[in-house]
């Protein structure tokens, strides 16, 4: 059955390789006295082809992105970002369109910077590291902060430090919001990382520099919120810690080597025993990590990746104190770059406690990723 999944998905792949052959830069327009303004647009688009032996088997085409861009300067110390997405859910008759980000940017001195508005909060780096330069398919599925999703809104300071050698961060968004008849407090982080070879100074990361840089870097953030407000009339505290290290070592003989792990743990004075429904699985407490490694090989755009998570719920799935594994293994075929690519991941997801509603099962992603 494996082997008839994979043939159908490396077809595929074989024909969105000839149907595209490159990925162009988006369209840019300056205007202001000395053209000291400046928009660029992009496109960001990632197709899929997904097959899954859940006990509803599906093979189906779908976007796990869609996304148009608008970066903005004008003159050296202010920026804007603005990204919508669309989306649909599988059986393409609900569809979705969101302002993605919205962020003013300042930057007052050259290291220091100021955002403002809609954008990715402070805290793992897996959330921190751009959609479209992942080291394997996707980001963890389980990594993200309670109650909000990838984004927040609100203020965040960062900037760097000993020739980039340092940065350092803190927001404050609002966290968990839509609690009715009930309070709500902001939420606040804190990051930093030591970048021990070449600095990683920006505000997002990569999964992967595809060895034109040599990485070592070590990360660690902090994450709170009072009262958090949960269905009926019960608050909890929200405290959140994580630690990472990522590392990528390129060489002209053997060619590129990235390993990058973390752990996480959301603590939520035992909220899923309140009986409040919305305080278990992924908004409920739970700790874990990742580990991944990739290899480049030399003089072929050819990358290879395994990924293995392991997280603990305080409960998922109506079943309390569950334990998963998730393991992955794939490639990414650099056509042009991140602007083009193909990536092909297996995974298994392996529950600790099953049941008629909680069983393990396998899928296989063919994805092609254009970024203009």
């Amino acid at each position: 059955m494996l082997i008839g999944k994979k043939s159908i998905l490396l077809s595929v792949l074989l024909v969105l390789t000839a149907l595209v052959s490159s990925a162009l830069a988006g369209p840019t327009w300056t205007f202001g006295p000395d053209d000291q303004g400046m928009l660029k647009l992009d496109y960001k688009g990632q197709f899929q082809l997904t097959v899954d032996d859940t006990d509803e088997k599906t093979q189906e085409f779908n976007f796990r992105r869609n996304r148009l861009a608008l970066v903005g300067v004008y003159g050296p110390k202010l920026g804007l970002y603005v990204q919508t997405e669309y989306s649909e859910s599988t059986d393409s008759t609900a569809t979705k369109f969101q302002m993605l980000d919205a962020v003013v940017r300042f930057k007052p001195t050259d290291n220091l910077n100021l955002w403002v508005g809609k954008f990715k909060y402070n805290f793992t780096r897996e959330n921190l590291e751009a959609c479209e330069k992942p080291l394997t398919l996707d980001r963890s599925l389980f990594i993200r902060s309670p109650y909000v999703s990838t984004r927040d809104k609100g203020v965040a300071v960062w900037g760097n430090m000993f020739d980039d050698m340092f940065q350092l961060r803190a927001d404050v968004m609002n966290g968990r919001t839509g609690a009715v008849n009930l309070e709500s407090n902001l939420r606040y982080s804190v990051r930093a990382h030591l970048s021990l070879l070449d600095p990683e100074k920006g505000y997002g990361y990569r999964g992967t520099y595809l060895g034109k840089k040599t990485i070592l870097t070590l990360g660690a953030a902090y994450q709170v919120e009072q009262d958090v407000a949960l269905a009926g009339t019960d608050t909890v505290d929200l405290n959140a810690w994580t630690a990472d290290i990522f590392a990528e070592y390129p060489t002209e003989e053997l060619g590129t080597f990235t390993a990058s792990a973390a752990i996480v743990d959301y603590d939520m004075d035992e909220a899923n025993k309140s009986g409040a429904t919305d305080t278990v699985g992924l908004n409920g407490e739970k700790n874990g990590g990742y580990f991944k490694v990739g290899y480049l090989l030399p003089n072929t755009p050819l990358q290879l990746f395994a990924r293995s998570e392991n997280w603990s719920f305080a409960e998922l799935n109506g079943i309390s104190g569950q334990e998963l594994d998730f393991n992955a293994v794939g490639f990414n075929y650099y056509i042009n770059g991140q602007s083009l690519k193909l990536t092909l991941e297996y995974s298994d997801t392996d529950y600790d406690k099953e049941d008629a509603t909680t069983e393990d099962f396998t899928k296989v992603i063919a994805q092609m990723q254009v970024v203009f």
